[in-house]
């Protein structure tokens, strides 16, 4: 069974509207949010969204958010930026879940979540960390955030989340991927359905 989206989704979907022109859509983080949560999205885009941030918001602490966060933004920024509305990693995931909560108040006929578009990957926490350690590419932080996200929010969100920090880690250092990583990444994504396109963001940095 698909998912909604042969896409990204949840809050690694919205991570990818935060890149360096991001506040051409608000001056702060929350008014580019509302932004991108437009009346016409899918109902599923949203519970995702929410769902995501409260898993981490349930289960990690401030410091760890940020550094996920960062990760799948701008690995070489700072989280704090008090004016932009971003003062700690606990304070945002609350922010999220609000804005979520705003948009599915007015929203008619919400469903919850059914399908692949449940699945969190529960079955699959080994796999994942240990796509996570072999991930050498990335600094010990952000692997060291990534495995505490696989074993107390969700492997399906690790994993999202690894892909994220893969591709602006990789971009920016101009770091390559080996095929056998990949094949590895791409077998992941198919065991919990993920669509063709949100494992193939990463294909660009695969050498031959």
């Amino acid at each position: 069974m698909k998912r909604f989206d042969e896409s990204d989704f949840g809050l690694t979907w919205l991570t990818t509207m935060f890149h360096q022109d991001w506040t051409h859509n608000g001056a702060t983080g929350a008014e580019a949010v509302r932004y991108h949560l437009a009346p016409d999205l899918e109902p599923e885009a949203v519970l995702l969204i929410r769902r995501d941030a409260q898993v981490l918001l349930d289960s990690l602490d401030s410091a760890t958010i940020e550094t996920l966060w960062q990760a799948a933004t701008d690995p070489e920024g700072a989280f704090s930026d008090p004016p932009r509305g971003f003062t700690s990693g606990t304070a945002w995931m609350e922010t999220l879940v609000q804005l979520c909560d705003d948009w599915l108040a007015i929203a008619p006929d919400i469903s919850p979540l059914t399908g692949s578009d449940a699945d969190d990957g529960a079955d699959m926490a080994d796999e994942v960390l240990a796509e996570i350690d072999h991930t050498r590419i990335l600094p010990d932080a952000i692997r060291k955030a990534l495995a505490l996200c696989a074993s107390r929010c969700t492997p399906d969100l690790a994993l999202r989340l690894l892909l994220r920090a893969i591709c602006e880690i990789g971009i920016r250092s101009g770091t390559a991927l080996s095929q056998d990583q990949y094949t590895r990444l791409q077998a992941l994504g198919s065991a919990l359905h993920y669509g063709e396109f949100l494992v193939a963001e990463v294909e660009p940095l695969v050498t031959s």
